[in-house]
């Protein structure tokens, strides 16, 4: 069976993109791909969205930070770490989810990272156990009402 793919969005597949759609009871929980292709175009240098594909086949859609001022942190310390993921409703459960947070995971790490942050909100029906399966552990910080995580890389 093949691995599954990153690519980069393109006028060719940002509409196929944008029709991602998360299971209901999910959209409370994260933005639409358009916010967050929207975001990504006001912030090129700091976002990294990908398209996840298996086979000819357009399963999620993913975006990193790099280098962001954290909200809230009057330090001025930056992070880097996975701002969004959406899985297709009818592909969820099936690896690519995982594989969308590794792949995010080893670009921090040839950017020179040593940990990938995450928000989530907590909840039954947050993917707070998504991330803690990965590695995530809680931070004690709060990024407005979502849990930061981090994973050592």
């Amino acid at each position: 069976m093949p691995e599954p793919t990153l690519q980069l969005v393109t006028s060719d597949n940002v509409e196929a993109a944008c029709a991602i759609r998360l299971l209901p009871h999910q959209d409370a929980h994260v933005e639409s791909v358009a916010v967050s292709l929207a975001l990504a175009y006001t912030l090129p240098t700091k976002a990294w969205p990908r398209l996840v594909h298996d086979r000819s086949a357009l399963v999620a859609v993913v975006m990193a930070f790099h280098r962001v001022d954290w909200p809230g942190d009057p330090s001025g310390v930056t992070r880097s770490g996975l701002w969004r993921l959406n899985v297709d409703a009818q592909h969820q459960h099936q690896g690519y989810g995982r594989f969308a947070v590794l792949a995010v995971c080893a670009d921090l790490l040839e950017r020179g990272e040593r940990t990938c942050f995450v928000t989530y909100d907590a909840g039954e029906d947050g993917p707070e156990n998504f991330y803690l399966k990965l590695g995530f552990r809680p931070t004690g910080e709060f990024s407005g009402r979502q849990v930061v995580a981090g994973l050592k890389l």
